[in-house]
């Protein structure tokens, strides 16, 4: 069996993830939780951390029992054949999401446009092109899987 991403509609990934749940497809979709400021109150808000975005596992053979779930646009493409992510991927992403903070990364360090391989924690040995640094932000560009991830780096002071 194989991981494979579908792009969903906007605003439908959790909606999605539970519909194939329901039809016996293993699914991930990993989700963030963030506190939204509203005029008059604040609240946490689950959303997706990688928006349009569900992954799937299930064998080539059964690609197509996902479109009878309403909200999936298509499978994500990568050269031409439908992008798979390992299962060490989806590993490195859950573990990320357990971690409460990112402590392995010199900011100090890193060049904006430089190609790094990380060399210790949640994303150990993934080759990732740097986008943008602040102090408490950095943007990442994971090719294989075509996204950018920004971790929010804690303080731990």
């Amino acid at each position: 069996m194989t991981w494979y991403v579908l792009y969903v509609k906007p605003k439908q990934e959790k909606k999605v993830a539970q519909n194939l749940k329901n039809i016996g497809v293993e699914v991930f979709c990993p989700m963030i939780t963030e506190i939204r400021q509203w005029s008059d109150r604040k609240k946490k808000v689950e959303l997706p951390l990688f928006k349009s975005y569900v992954f799937v596992r299930l064998p080539s053979t059964d690609r197509q029992v996902v479109f009878d779930v309403p909200g999936i646009v298509r499978y994500l493409f990568w050269l031409g054949q439908p992008a798979v992510v390992r299962d060490e991927e989806i590993q490195t992403i859950r573990q990320w999401l357990q971690d409460d903070r990112i402590d392995t990364l010199e900011l100090s360090r890193l060049v904006p446009g430089k190609e790094i391989k990380i060399k210790k924690g949640p994303l150990i040995n993934q080759k990732v092109v740097v986008k943008e640094i602040s102090s408490k932000r950095l943007s990442m560009i994971l090719k294989p899987l075509g996204i950018i991830v920004t971790a929010k780096i804690k303080d731990v002071l």
